[in-house]
């Protein structure tokens, strides 16, 4: 039974308190929906994102009088997809633990948690982008960091990837972000033409830029520099979830303690057609 002071029932309260931390440390989750899970694969589907037609012979408008309606049908695509286990711990000893001069246990406990939200992170990004069904690549000599100044016009470069989403009858102004390694974000926010667009395509709070082209912006390290993307929230994809990040401490009283953090889930791209790449974005 723990009592008040004991280091353990310590850990336990800082427990939430680390996981509050990594949840807004990590944001790719923000981009899916998440479902519980209870099996080991995973099965979903991919449904055609084309409109129907009715073919060569036949036509939806200016069916006859008393003729047959033209025949339609929806097709999906079977994926499969294996949950996947993510883990890390770390041992404190209890001289470690007792005397030195830093919370050891308390900075064990962010450090693992932050490994594990990473990884979780990282697999959403990777599955979210490599599934993606559209693409913008910016042409050659119009980077964003072109040579050429007036060349650069990120701005345009949103704006046709979420053309492509609209294309496919989507509507990327409702629940649509933006993803960008930190330094893209800098070559993005850094561009003069910024200011011209302020107030008509990019918005910011007191801490920066909120949005552009009306997309959520979310800065991360998973996301590859060169590279963004475009994405629908909650339309792109689902974490499928059988188990939440947890992070506890197990004592081993006057030897060590063994601090532990885990999640077990995986990413189903459901919508692909959701989802635009943005590539080429640096010389």
């Amino acid at each position: 039974m723990s009592k008040v002071g004991d280091i353990d029932l310590q850990a336990e309260n800082f427990e939430s308190m680390v996981k509050g931390f990594a949840f807004q440390e990590f944001k790719m989750k923000d981009l899916v929906t998440e479902d519980s899970a209870n099996a080991q694969i995973e099965t979903y589907y991919r449904e055609t994102a084309t409109e129907l037609t009715a073919g060569v012979s036949a036509n939806v408008k200016g069916i006859p009088r008393l003729a047959a309606f033209p025949y339609g049908a929806v097709s999906w695509t079977k994926v499969q997809a294996t949950i996947e286990k993510y883990g890390m711990e770390g041992i404190v000893s209890w001289e470690d633990a007792m005397l030195d001069n830093i919370p050891v246990i308390a900075r064990e406990m962010i450090r693992i948690a932050r490994a594990v939200a990473y990884a979780v992170d990282l697999q959403i990004y990777t599955a979210l982008y490599a599934a993606a069904g559209n693409t913008v690549a910016v042409t050659a000599g119009y980077e964003w960091n072109s040579a050429t100044v007036d060349n650069r016009d990120p701005v345009q470069n949103i704006l046709d990837a979420k053309a492509t989403l609209r294309v496919d009858n989507f509507d990327p102004d409702k629940n649509g972000f933006l993803c960008l390694h930190p330094n893209d974000e800098a070559r993005l926010a850094g561009n003069k033409k910024i200011q011209l667009y302020f107030g008509k395509f990019v918005s910011a709070s007191g801490k920066g830029y909120d949005t552009f082209c009306n997309l959520k912006l979310i800065v991360s390290n998973v996301v590859t520099e060169d590279a963004g993307l475009v994405a629908i929230a909650k339309e792109c994809g689902t974490w499928k979830q059988a188990s939440p990040l947890t992070v506890y401490t197990t004592p081993d009283k006057g030897v060590k303690y063994t601090i532990r953090a885990f999640e077990m889930g995986v990413c189903q791209v459901t919508t692909p057609n959701a989802l635009c790449t943005l590539t080429n974005l640096k010389v």
